[in-house]
């Protein structure tokens, strides 16, 4: 009995075993083909990886050559610009150079008209002045009478202020040679200063000299130097009233070997339609008491020393005058050193 199950359970296990290989071909089959369709997607995707790959450096160097194609434009722009800039730089320093030069045409053509009309008044007015002048001196010596006093000193004063009009022009169109000495700016001012601080139109008025005793000394003209300090500082007393202040100060402009003085007035200013005008022969403000040409030989006066002035103002505000003037003077032909201290 139990050899008949035995032989039973063979008999399964056989058949079982027979089935089984019966299926291992077409197991074999179904994986060869699933092995197949895997090399293909292989392929395929290495395939489209390496058109990727070679569409991908196709963009790249596109894009170089892209890259490099606006580098180049930037270049040729900030070129471009560069030029630009450059000739509008051009253009605007001929525009300066254009404007600076009409004015000193013109400063010429004003100063051979001057030329012309001093020299010719200096002889037809001052000498009949002089007899003038000299017979009304003698008049007012013998006159008793106090209206007629009166009269023949507004006559000389009057006097007075025609021949210094035409000693200003004389000075202004034909100014003598350089005398050239060695100048302490800071005594100089102290003097002059003290000069003026006993007149009658700097009462209340405070003058202080800030220029540093240390400055260096420069080499100028010393009655020319003297009168542009005088004059702008009248010119300073005029405007400012009492309780304002008038301070001269300076520095050396390392730089450029000049020193800068500046004269600064907490007066009633300069207004804009005046200021540019100020440097102009016979131009003033001051009706009846100037002749409008101590600015003009002012400057004429730094100018021949190879320097500058200029002005700054605000009305209501004060005035500023700058005055730069080189530290040495080149000796010129028609020039005359003197090598003593000046003060």
């Amino acid at each position: 009995m139990s050899s008949g199950r035995e032989g039973f359970t063979f008999l399964i296990g056989f058949m079982a075993l027979a089935g089984m290989q019966n299926d291992i071909p077409r197991n074999l089959i179904e994986i060869q083909a699933v092995g197949l369709v895997l090399l293909l997607m292989i392929g395929f995707l290495a395939v489209a990886w390496m058109i990727l790959k070679k569409r991908s450096e196709q963009v790249e160097a596109e894009l170089a050559k892209s890259r490099q194609l606006v580098r180049q434009r930037e270049r040729e722009r900030d070129l471009a610009q560069d030029e630009l800039i450059s000739h509008l730089h051009e253009e605007q320093k001929l525009a300066t150079e254009k404007v600076q030069f009409e004015a000193q045409l013109n400063d010429y053509e004003k100063y051979a008209a001057l030329a012309q009309l001093a020299l010719g008044a200096a002889h037809e007015i001052n000498n009949p002045l002089l007899g003038i002048q000299s017979h009304l001196e003698l008049e007012l010596k013998t006159q008793q009478n106090a209206e007629a006093r009166v009269e023949i000193e507004q006559c000389l004063e009057g006097i007075r202020r025609i021949s210094s009009t035409v000693r200003g022009l004389l000075d202004y169109t034909k100014p003598g040679p350089l005398l050239l000495s060695r100048i302490d700016l800071n005594r100089l001012v102290e003097e002059t200063l003290h000069f003026l601080e006993h007149q009658p139109m700097l009462k209340g008025v405070c003058l202080r000299n800030d220029v540093p005793r240390d400055l260096p000394i420069i080499r100028a003209d010393f009655n020319q130097i003297s009168q542009v300090l005088m004059n702008v500082l009248l010119n300073a007393a005029q405007a400012t009233p009492a309780g304002g202040r008038i301070t001269v100060a300076a520095d050396e402009l390392i730089s450029s070997s000049s020193v800068e003085i500046r004269v600064t007035d907490t007066g009633c200013g300069i207004p804009v339609d005046i200021l540019s005008h100020v440097f102009d022969p016979f131009f003033t403000t001051k009706r009846g008491k100037g002749t409008g040409l101590g600015l003009t030989i002012s400057r004429s006066y730094v100018r021949s020393h190879g320097g500058d002035i200029h002005i700054e103002s605000h009305p209501q505000q004060g005035t500023t005058v700058y005055i730069t003037l080189p530290v040495r003077q080149e000796v010129a032909p028609n020039e005359v050193e003197e090598t003593e201290m000046v003060t």
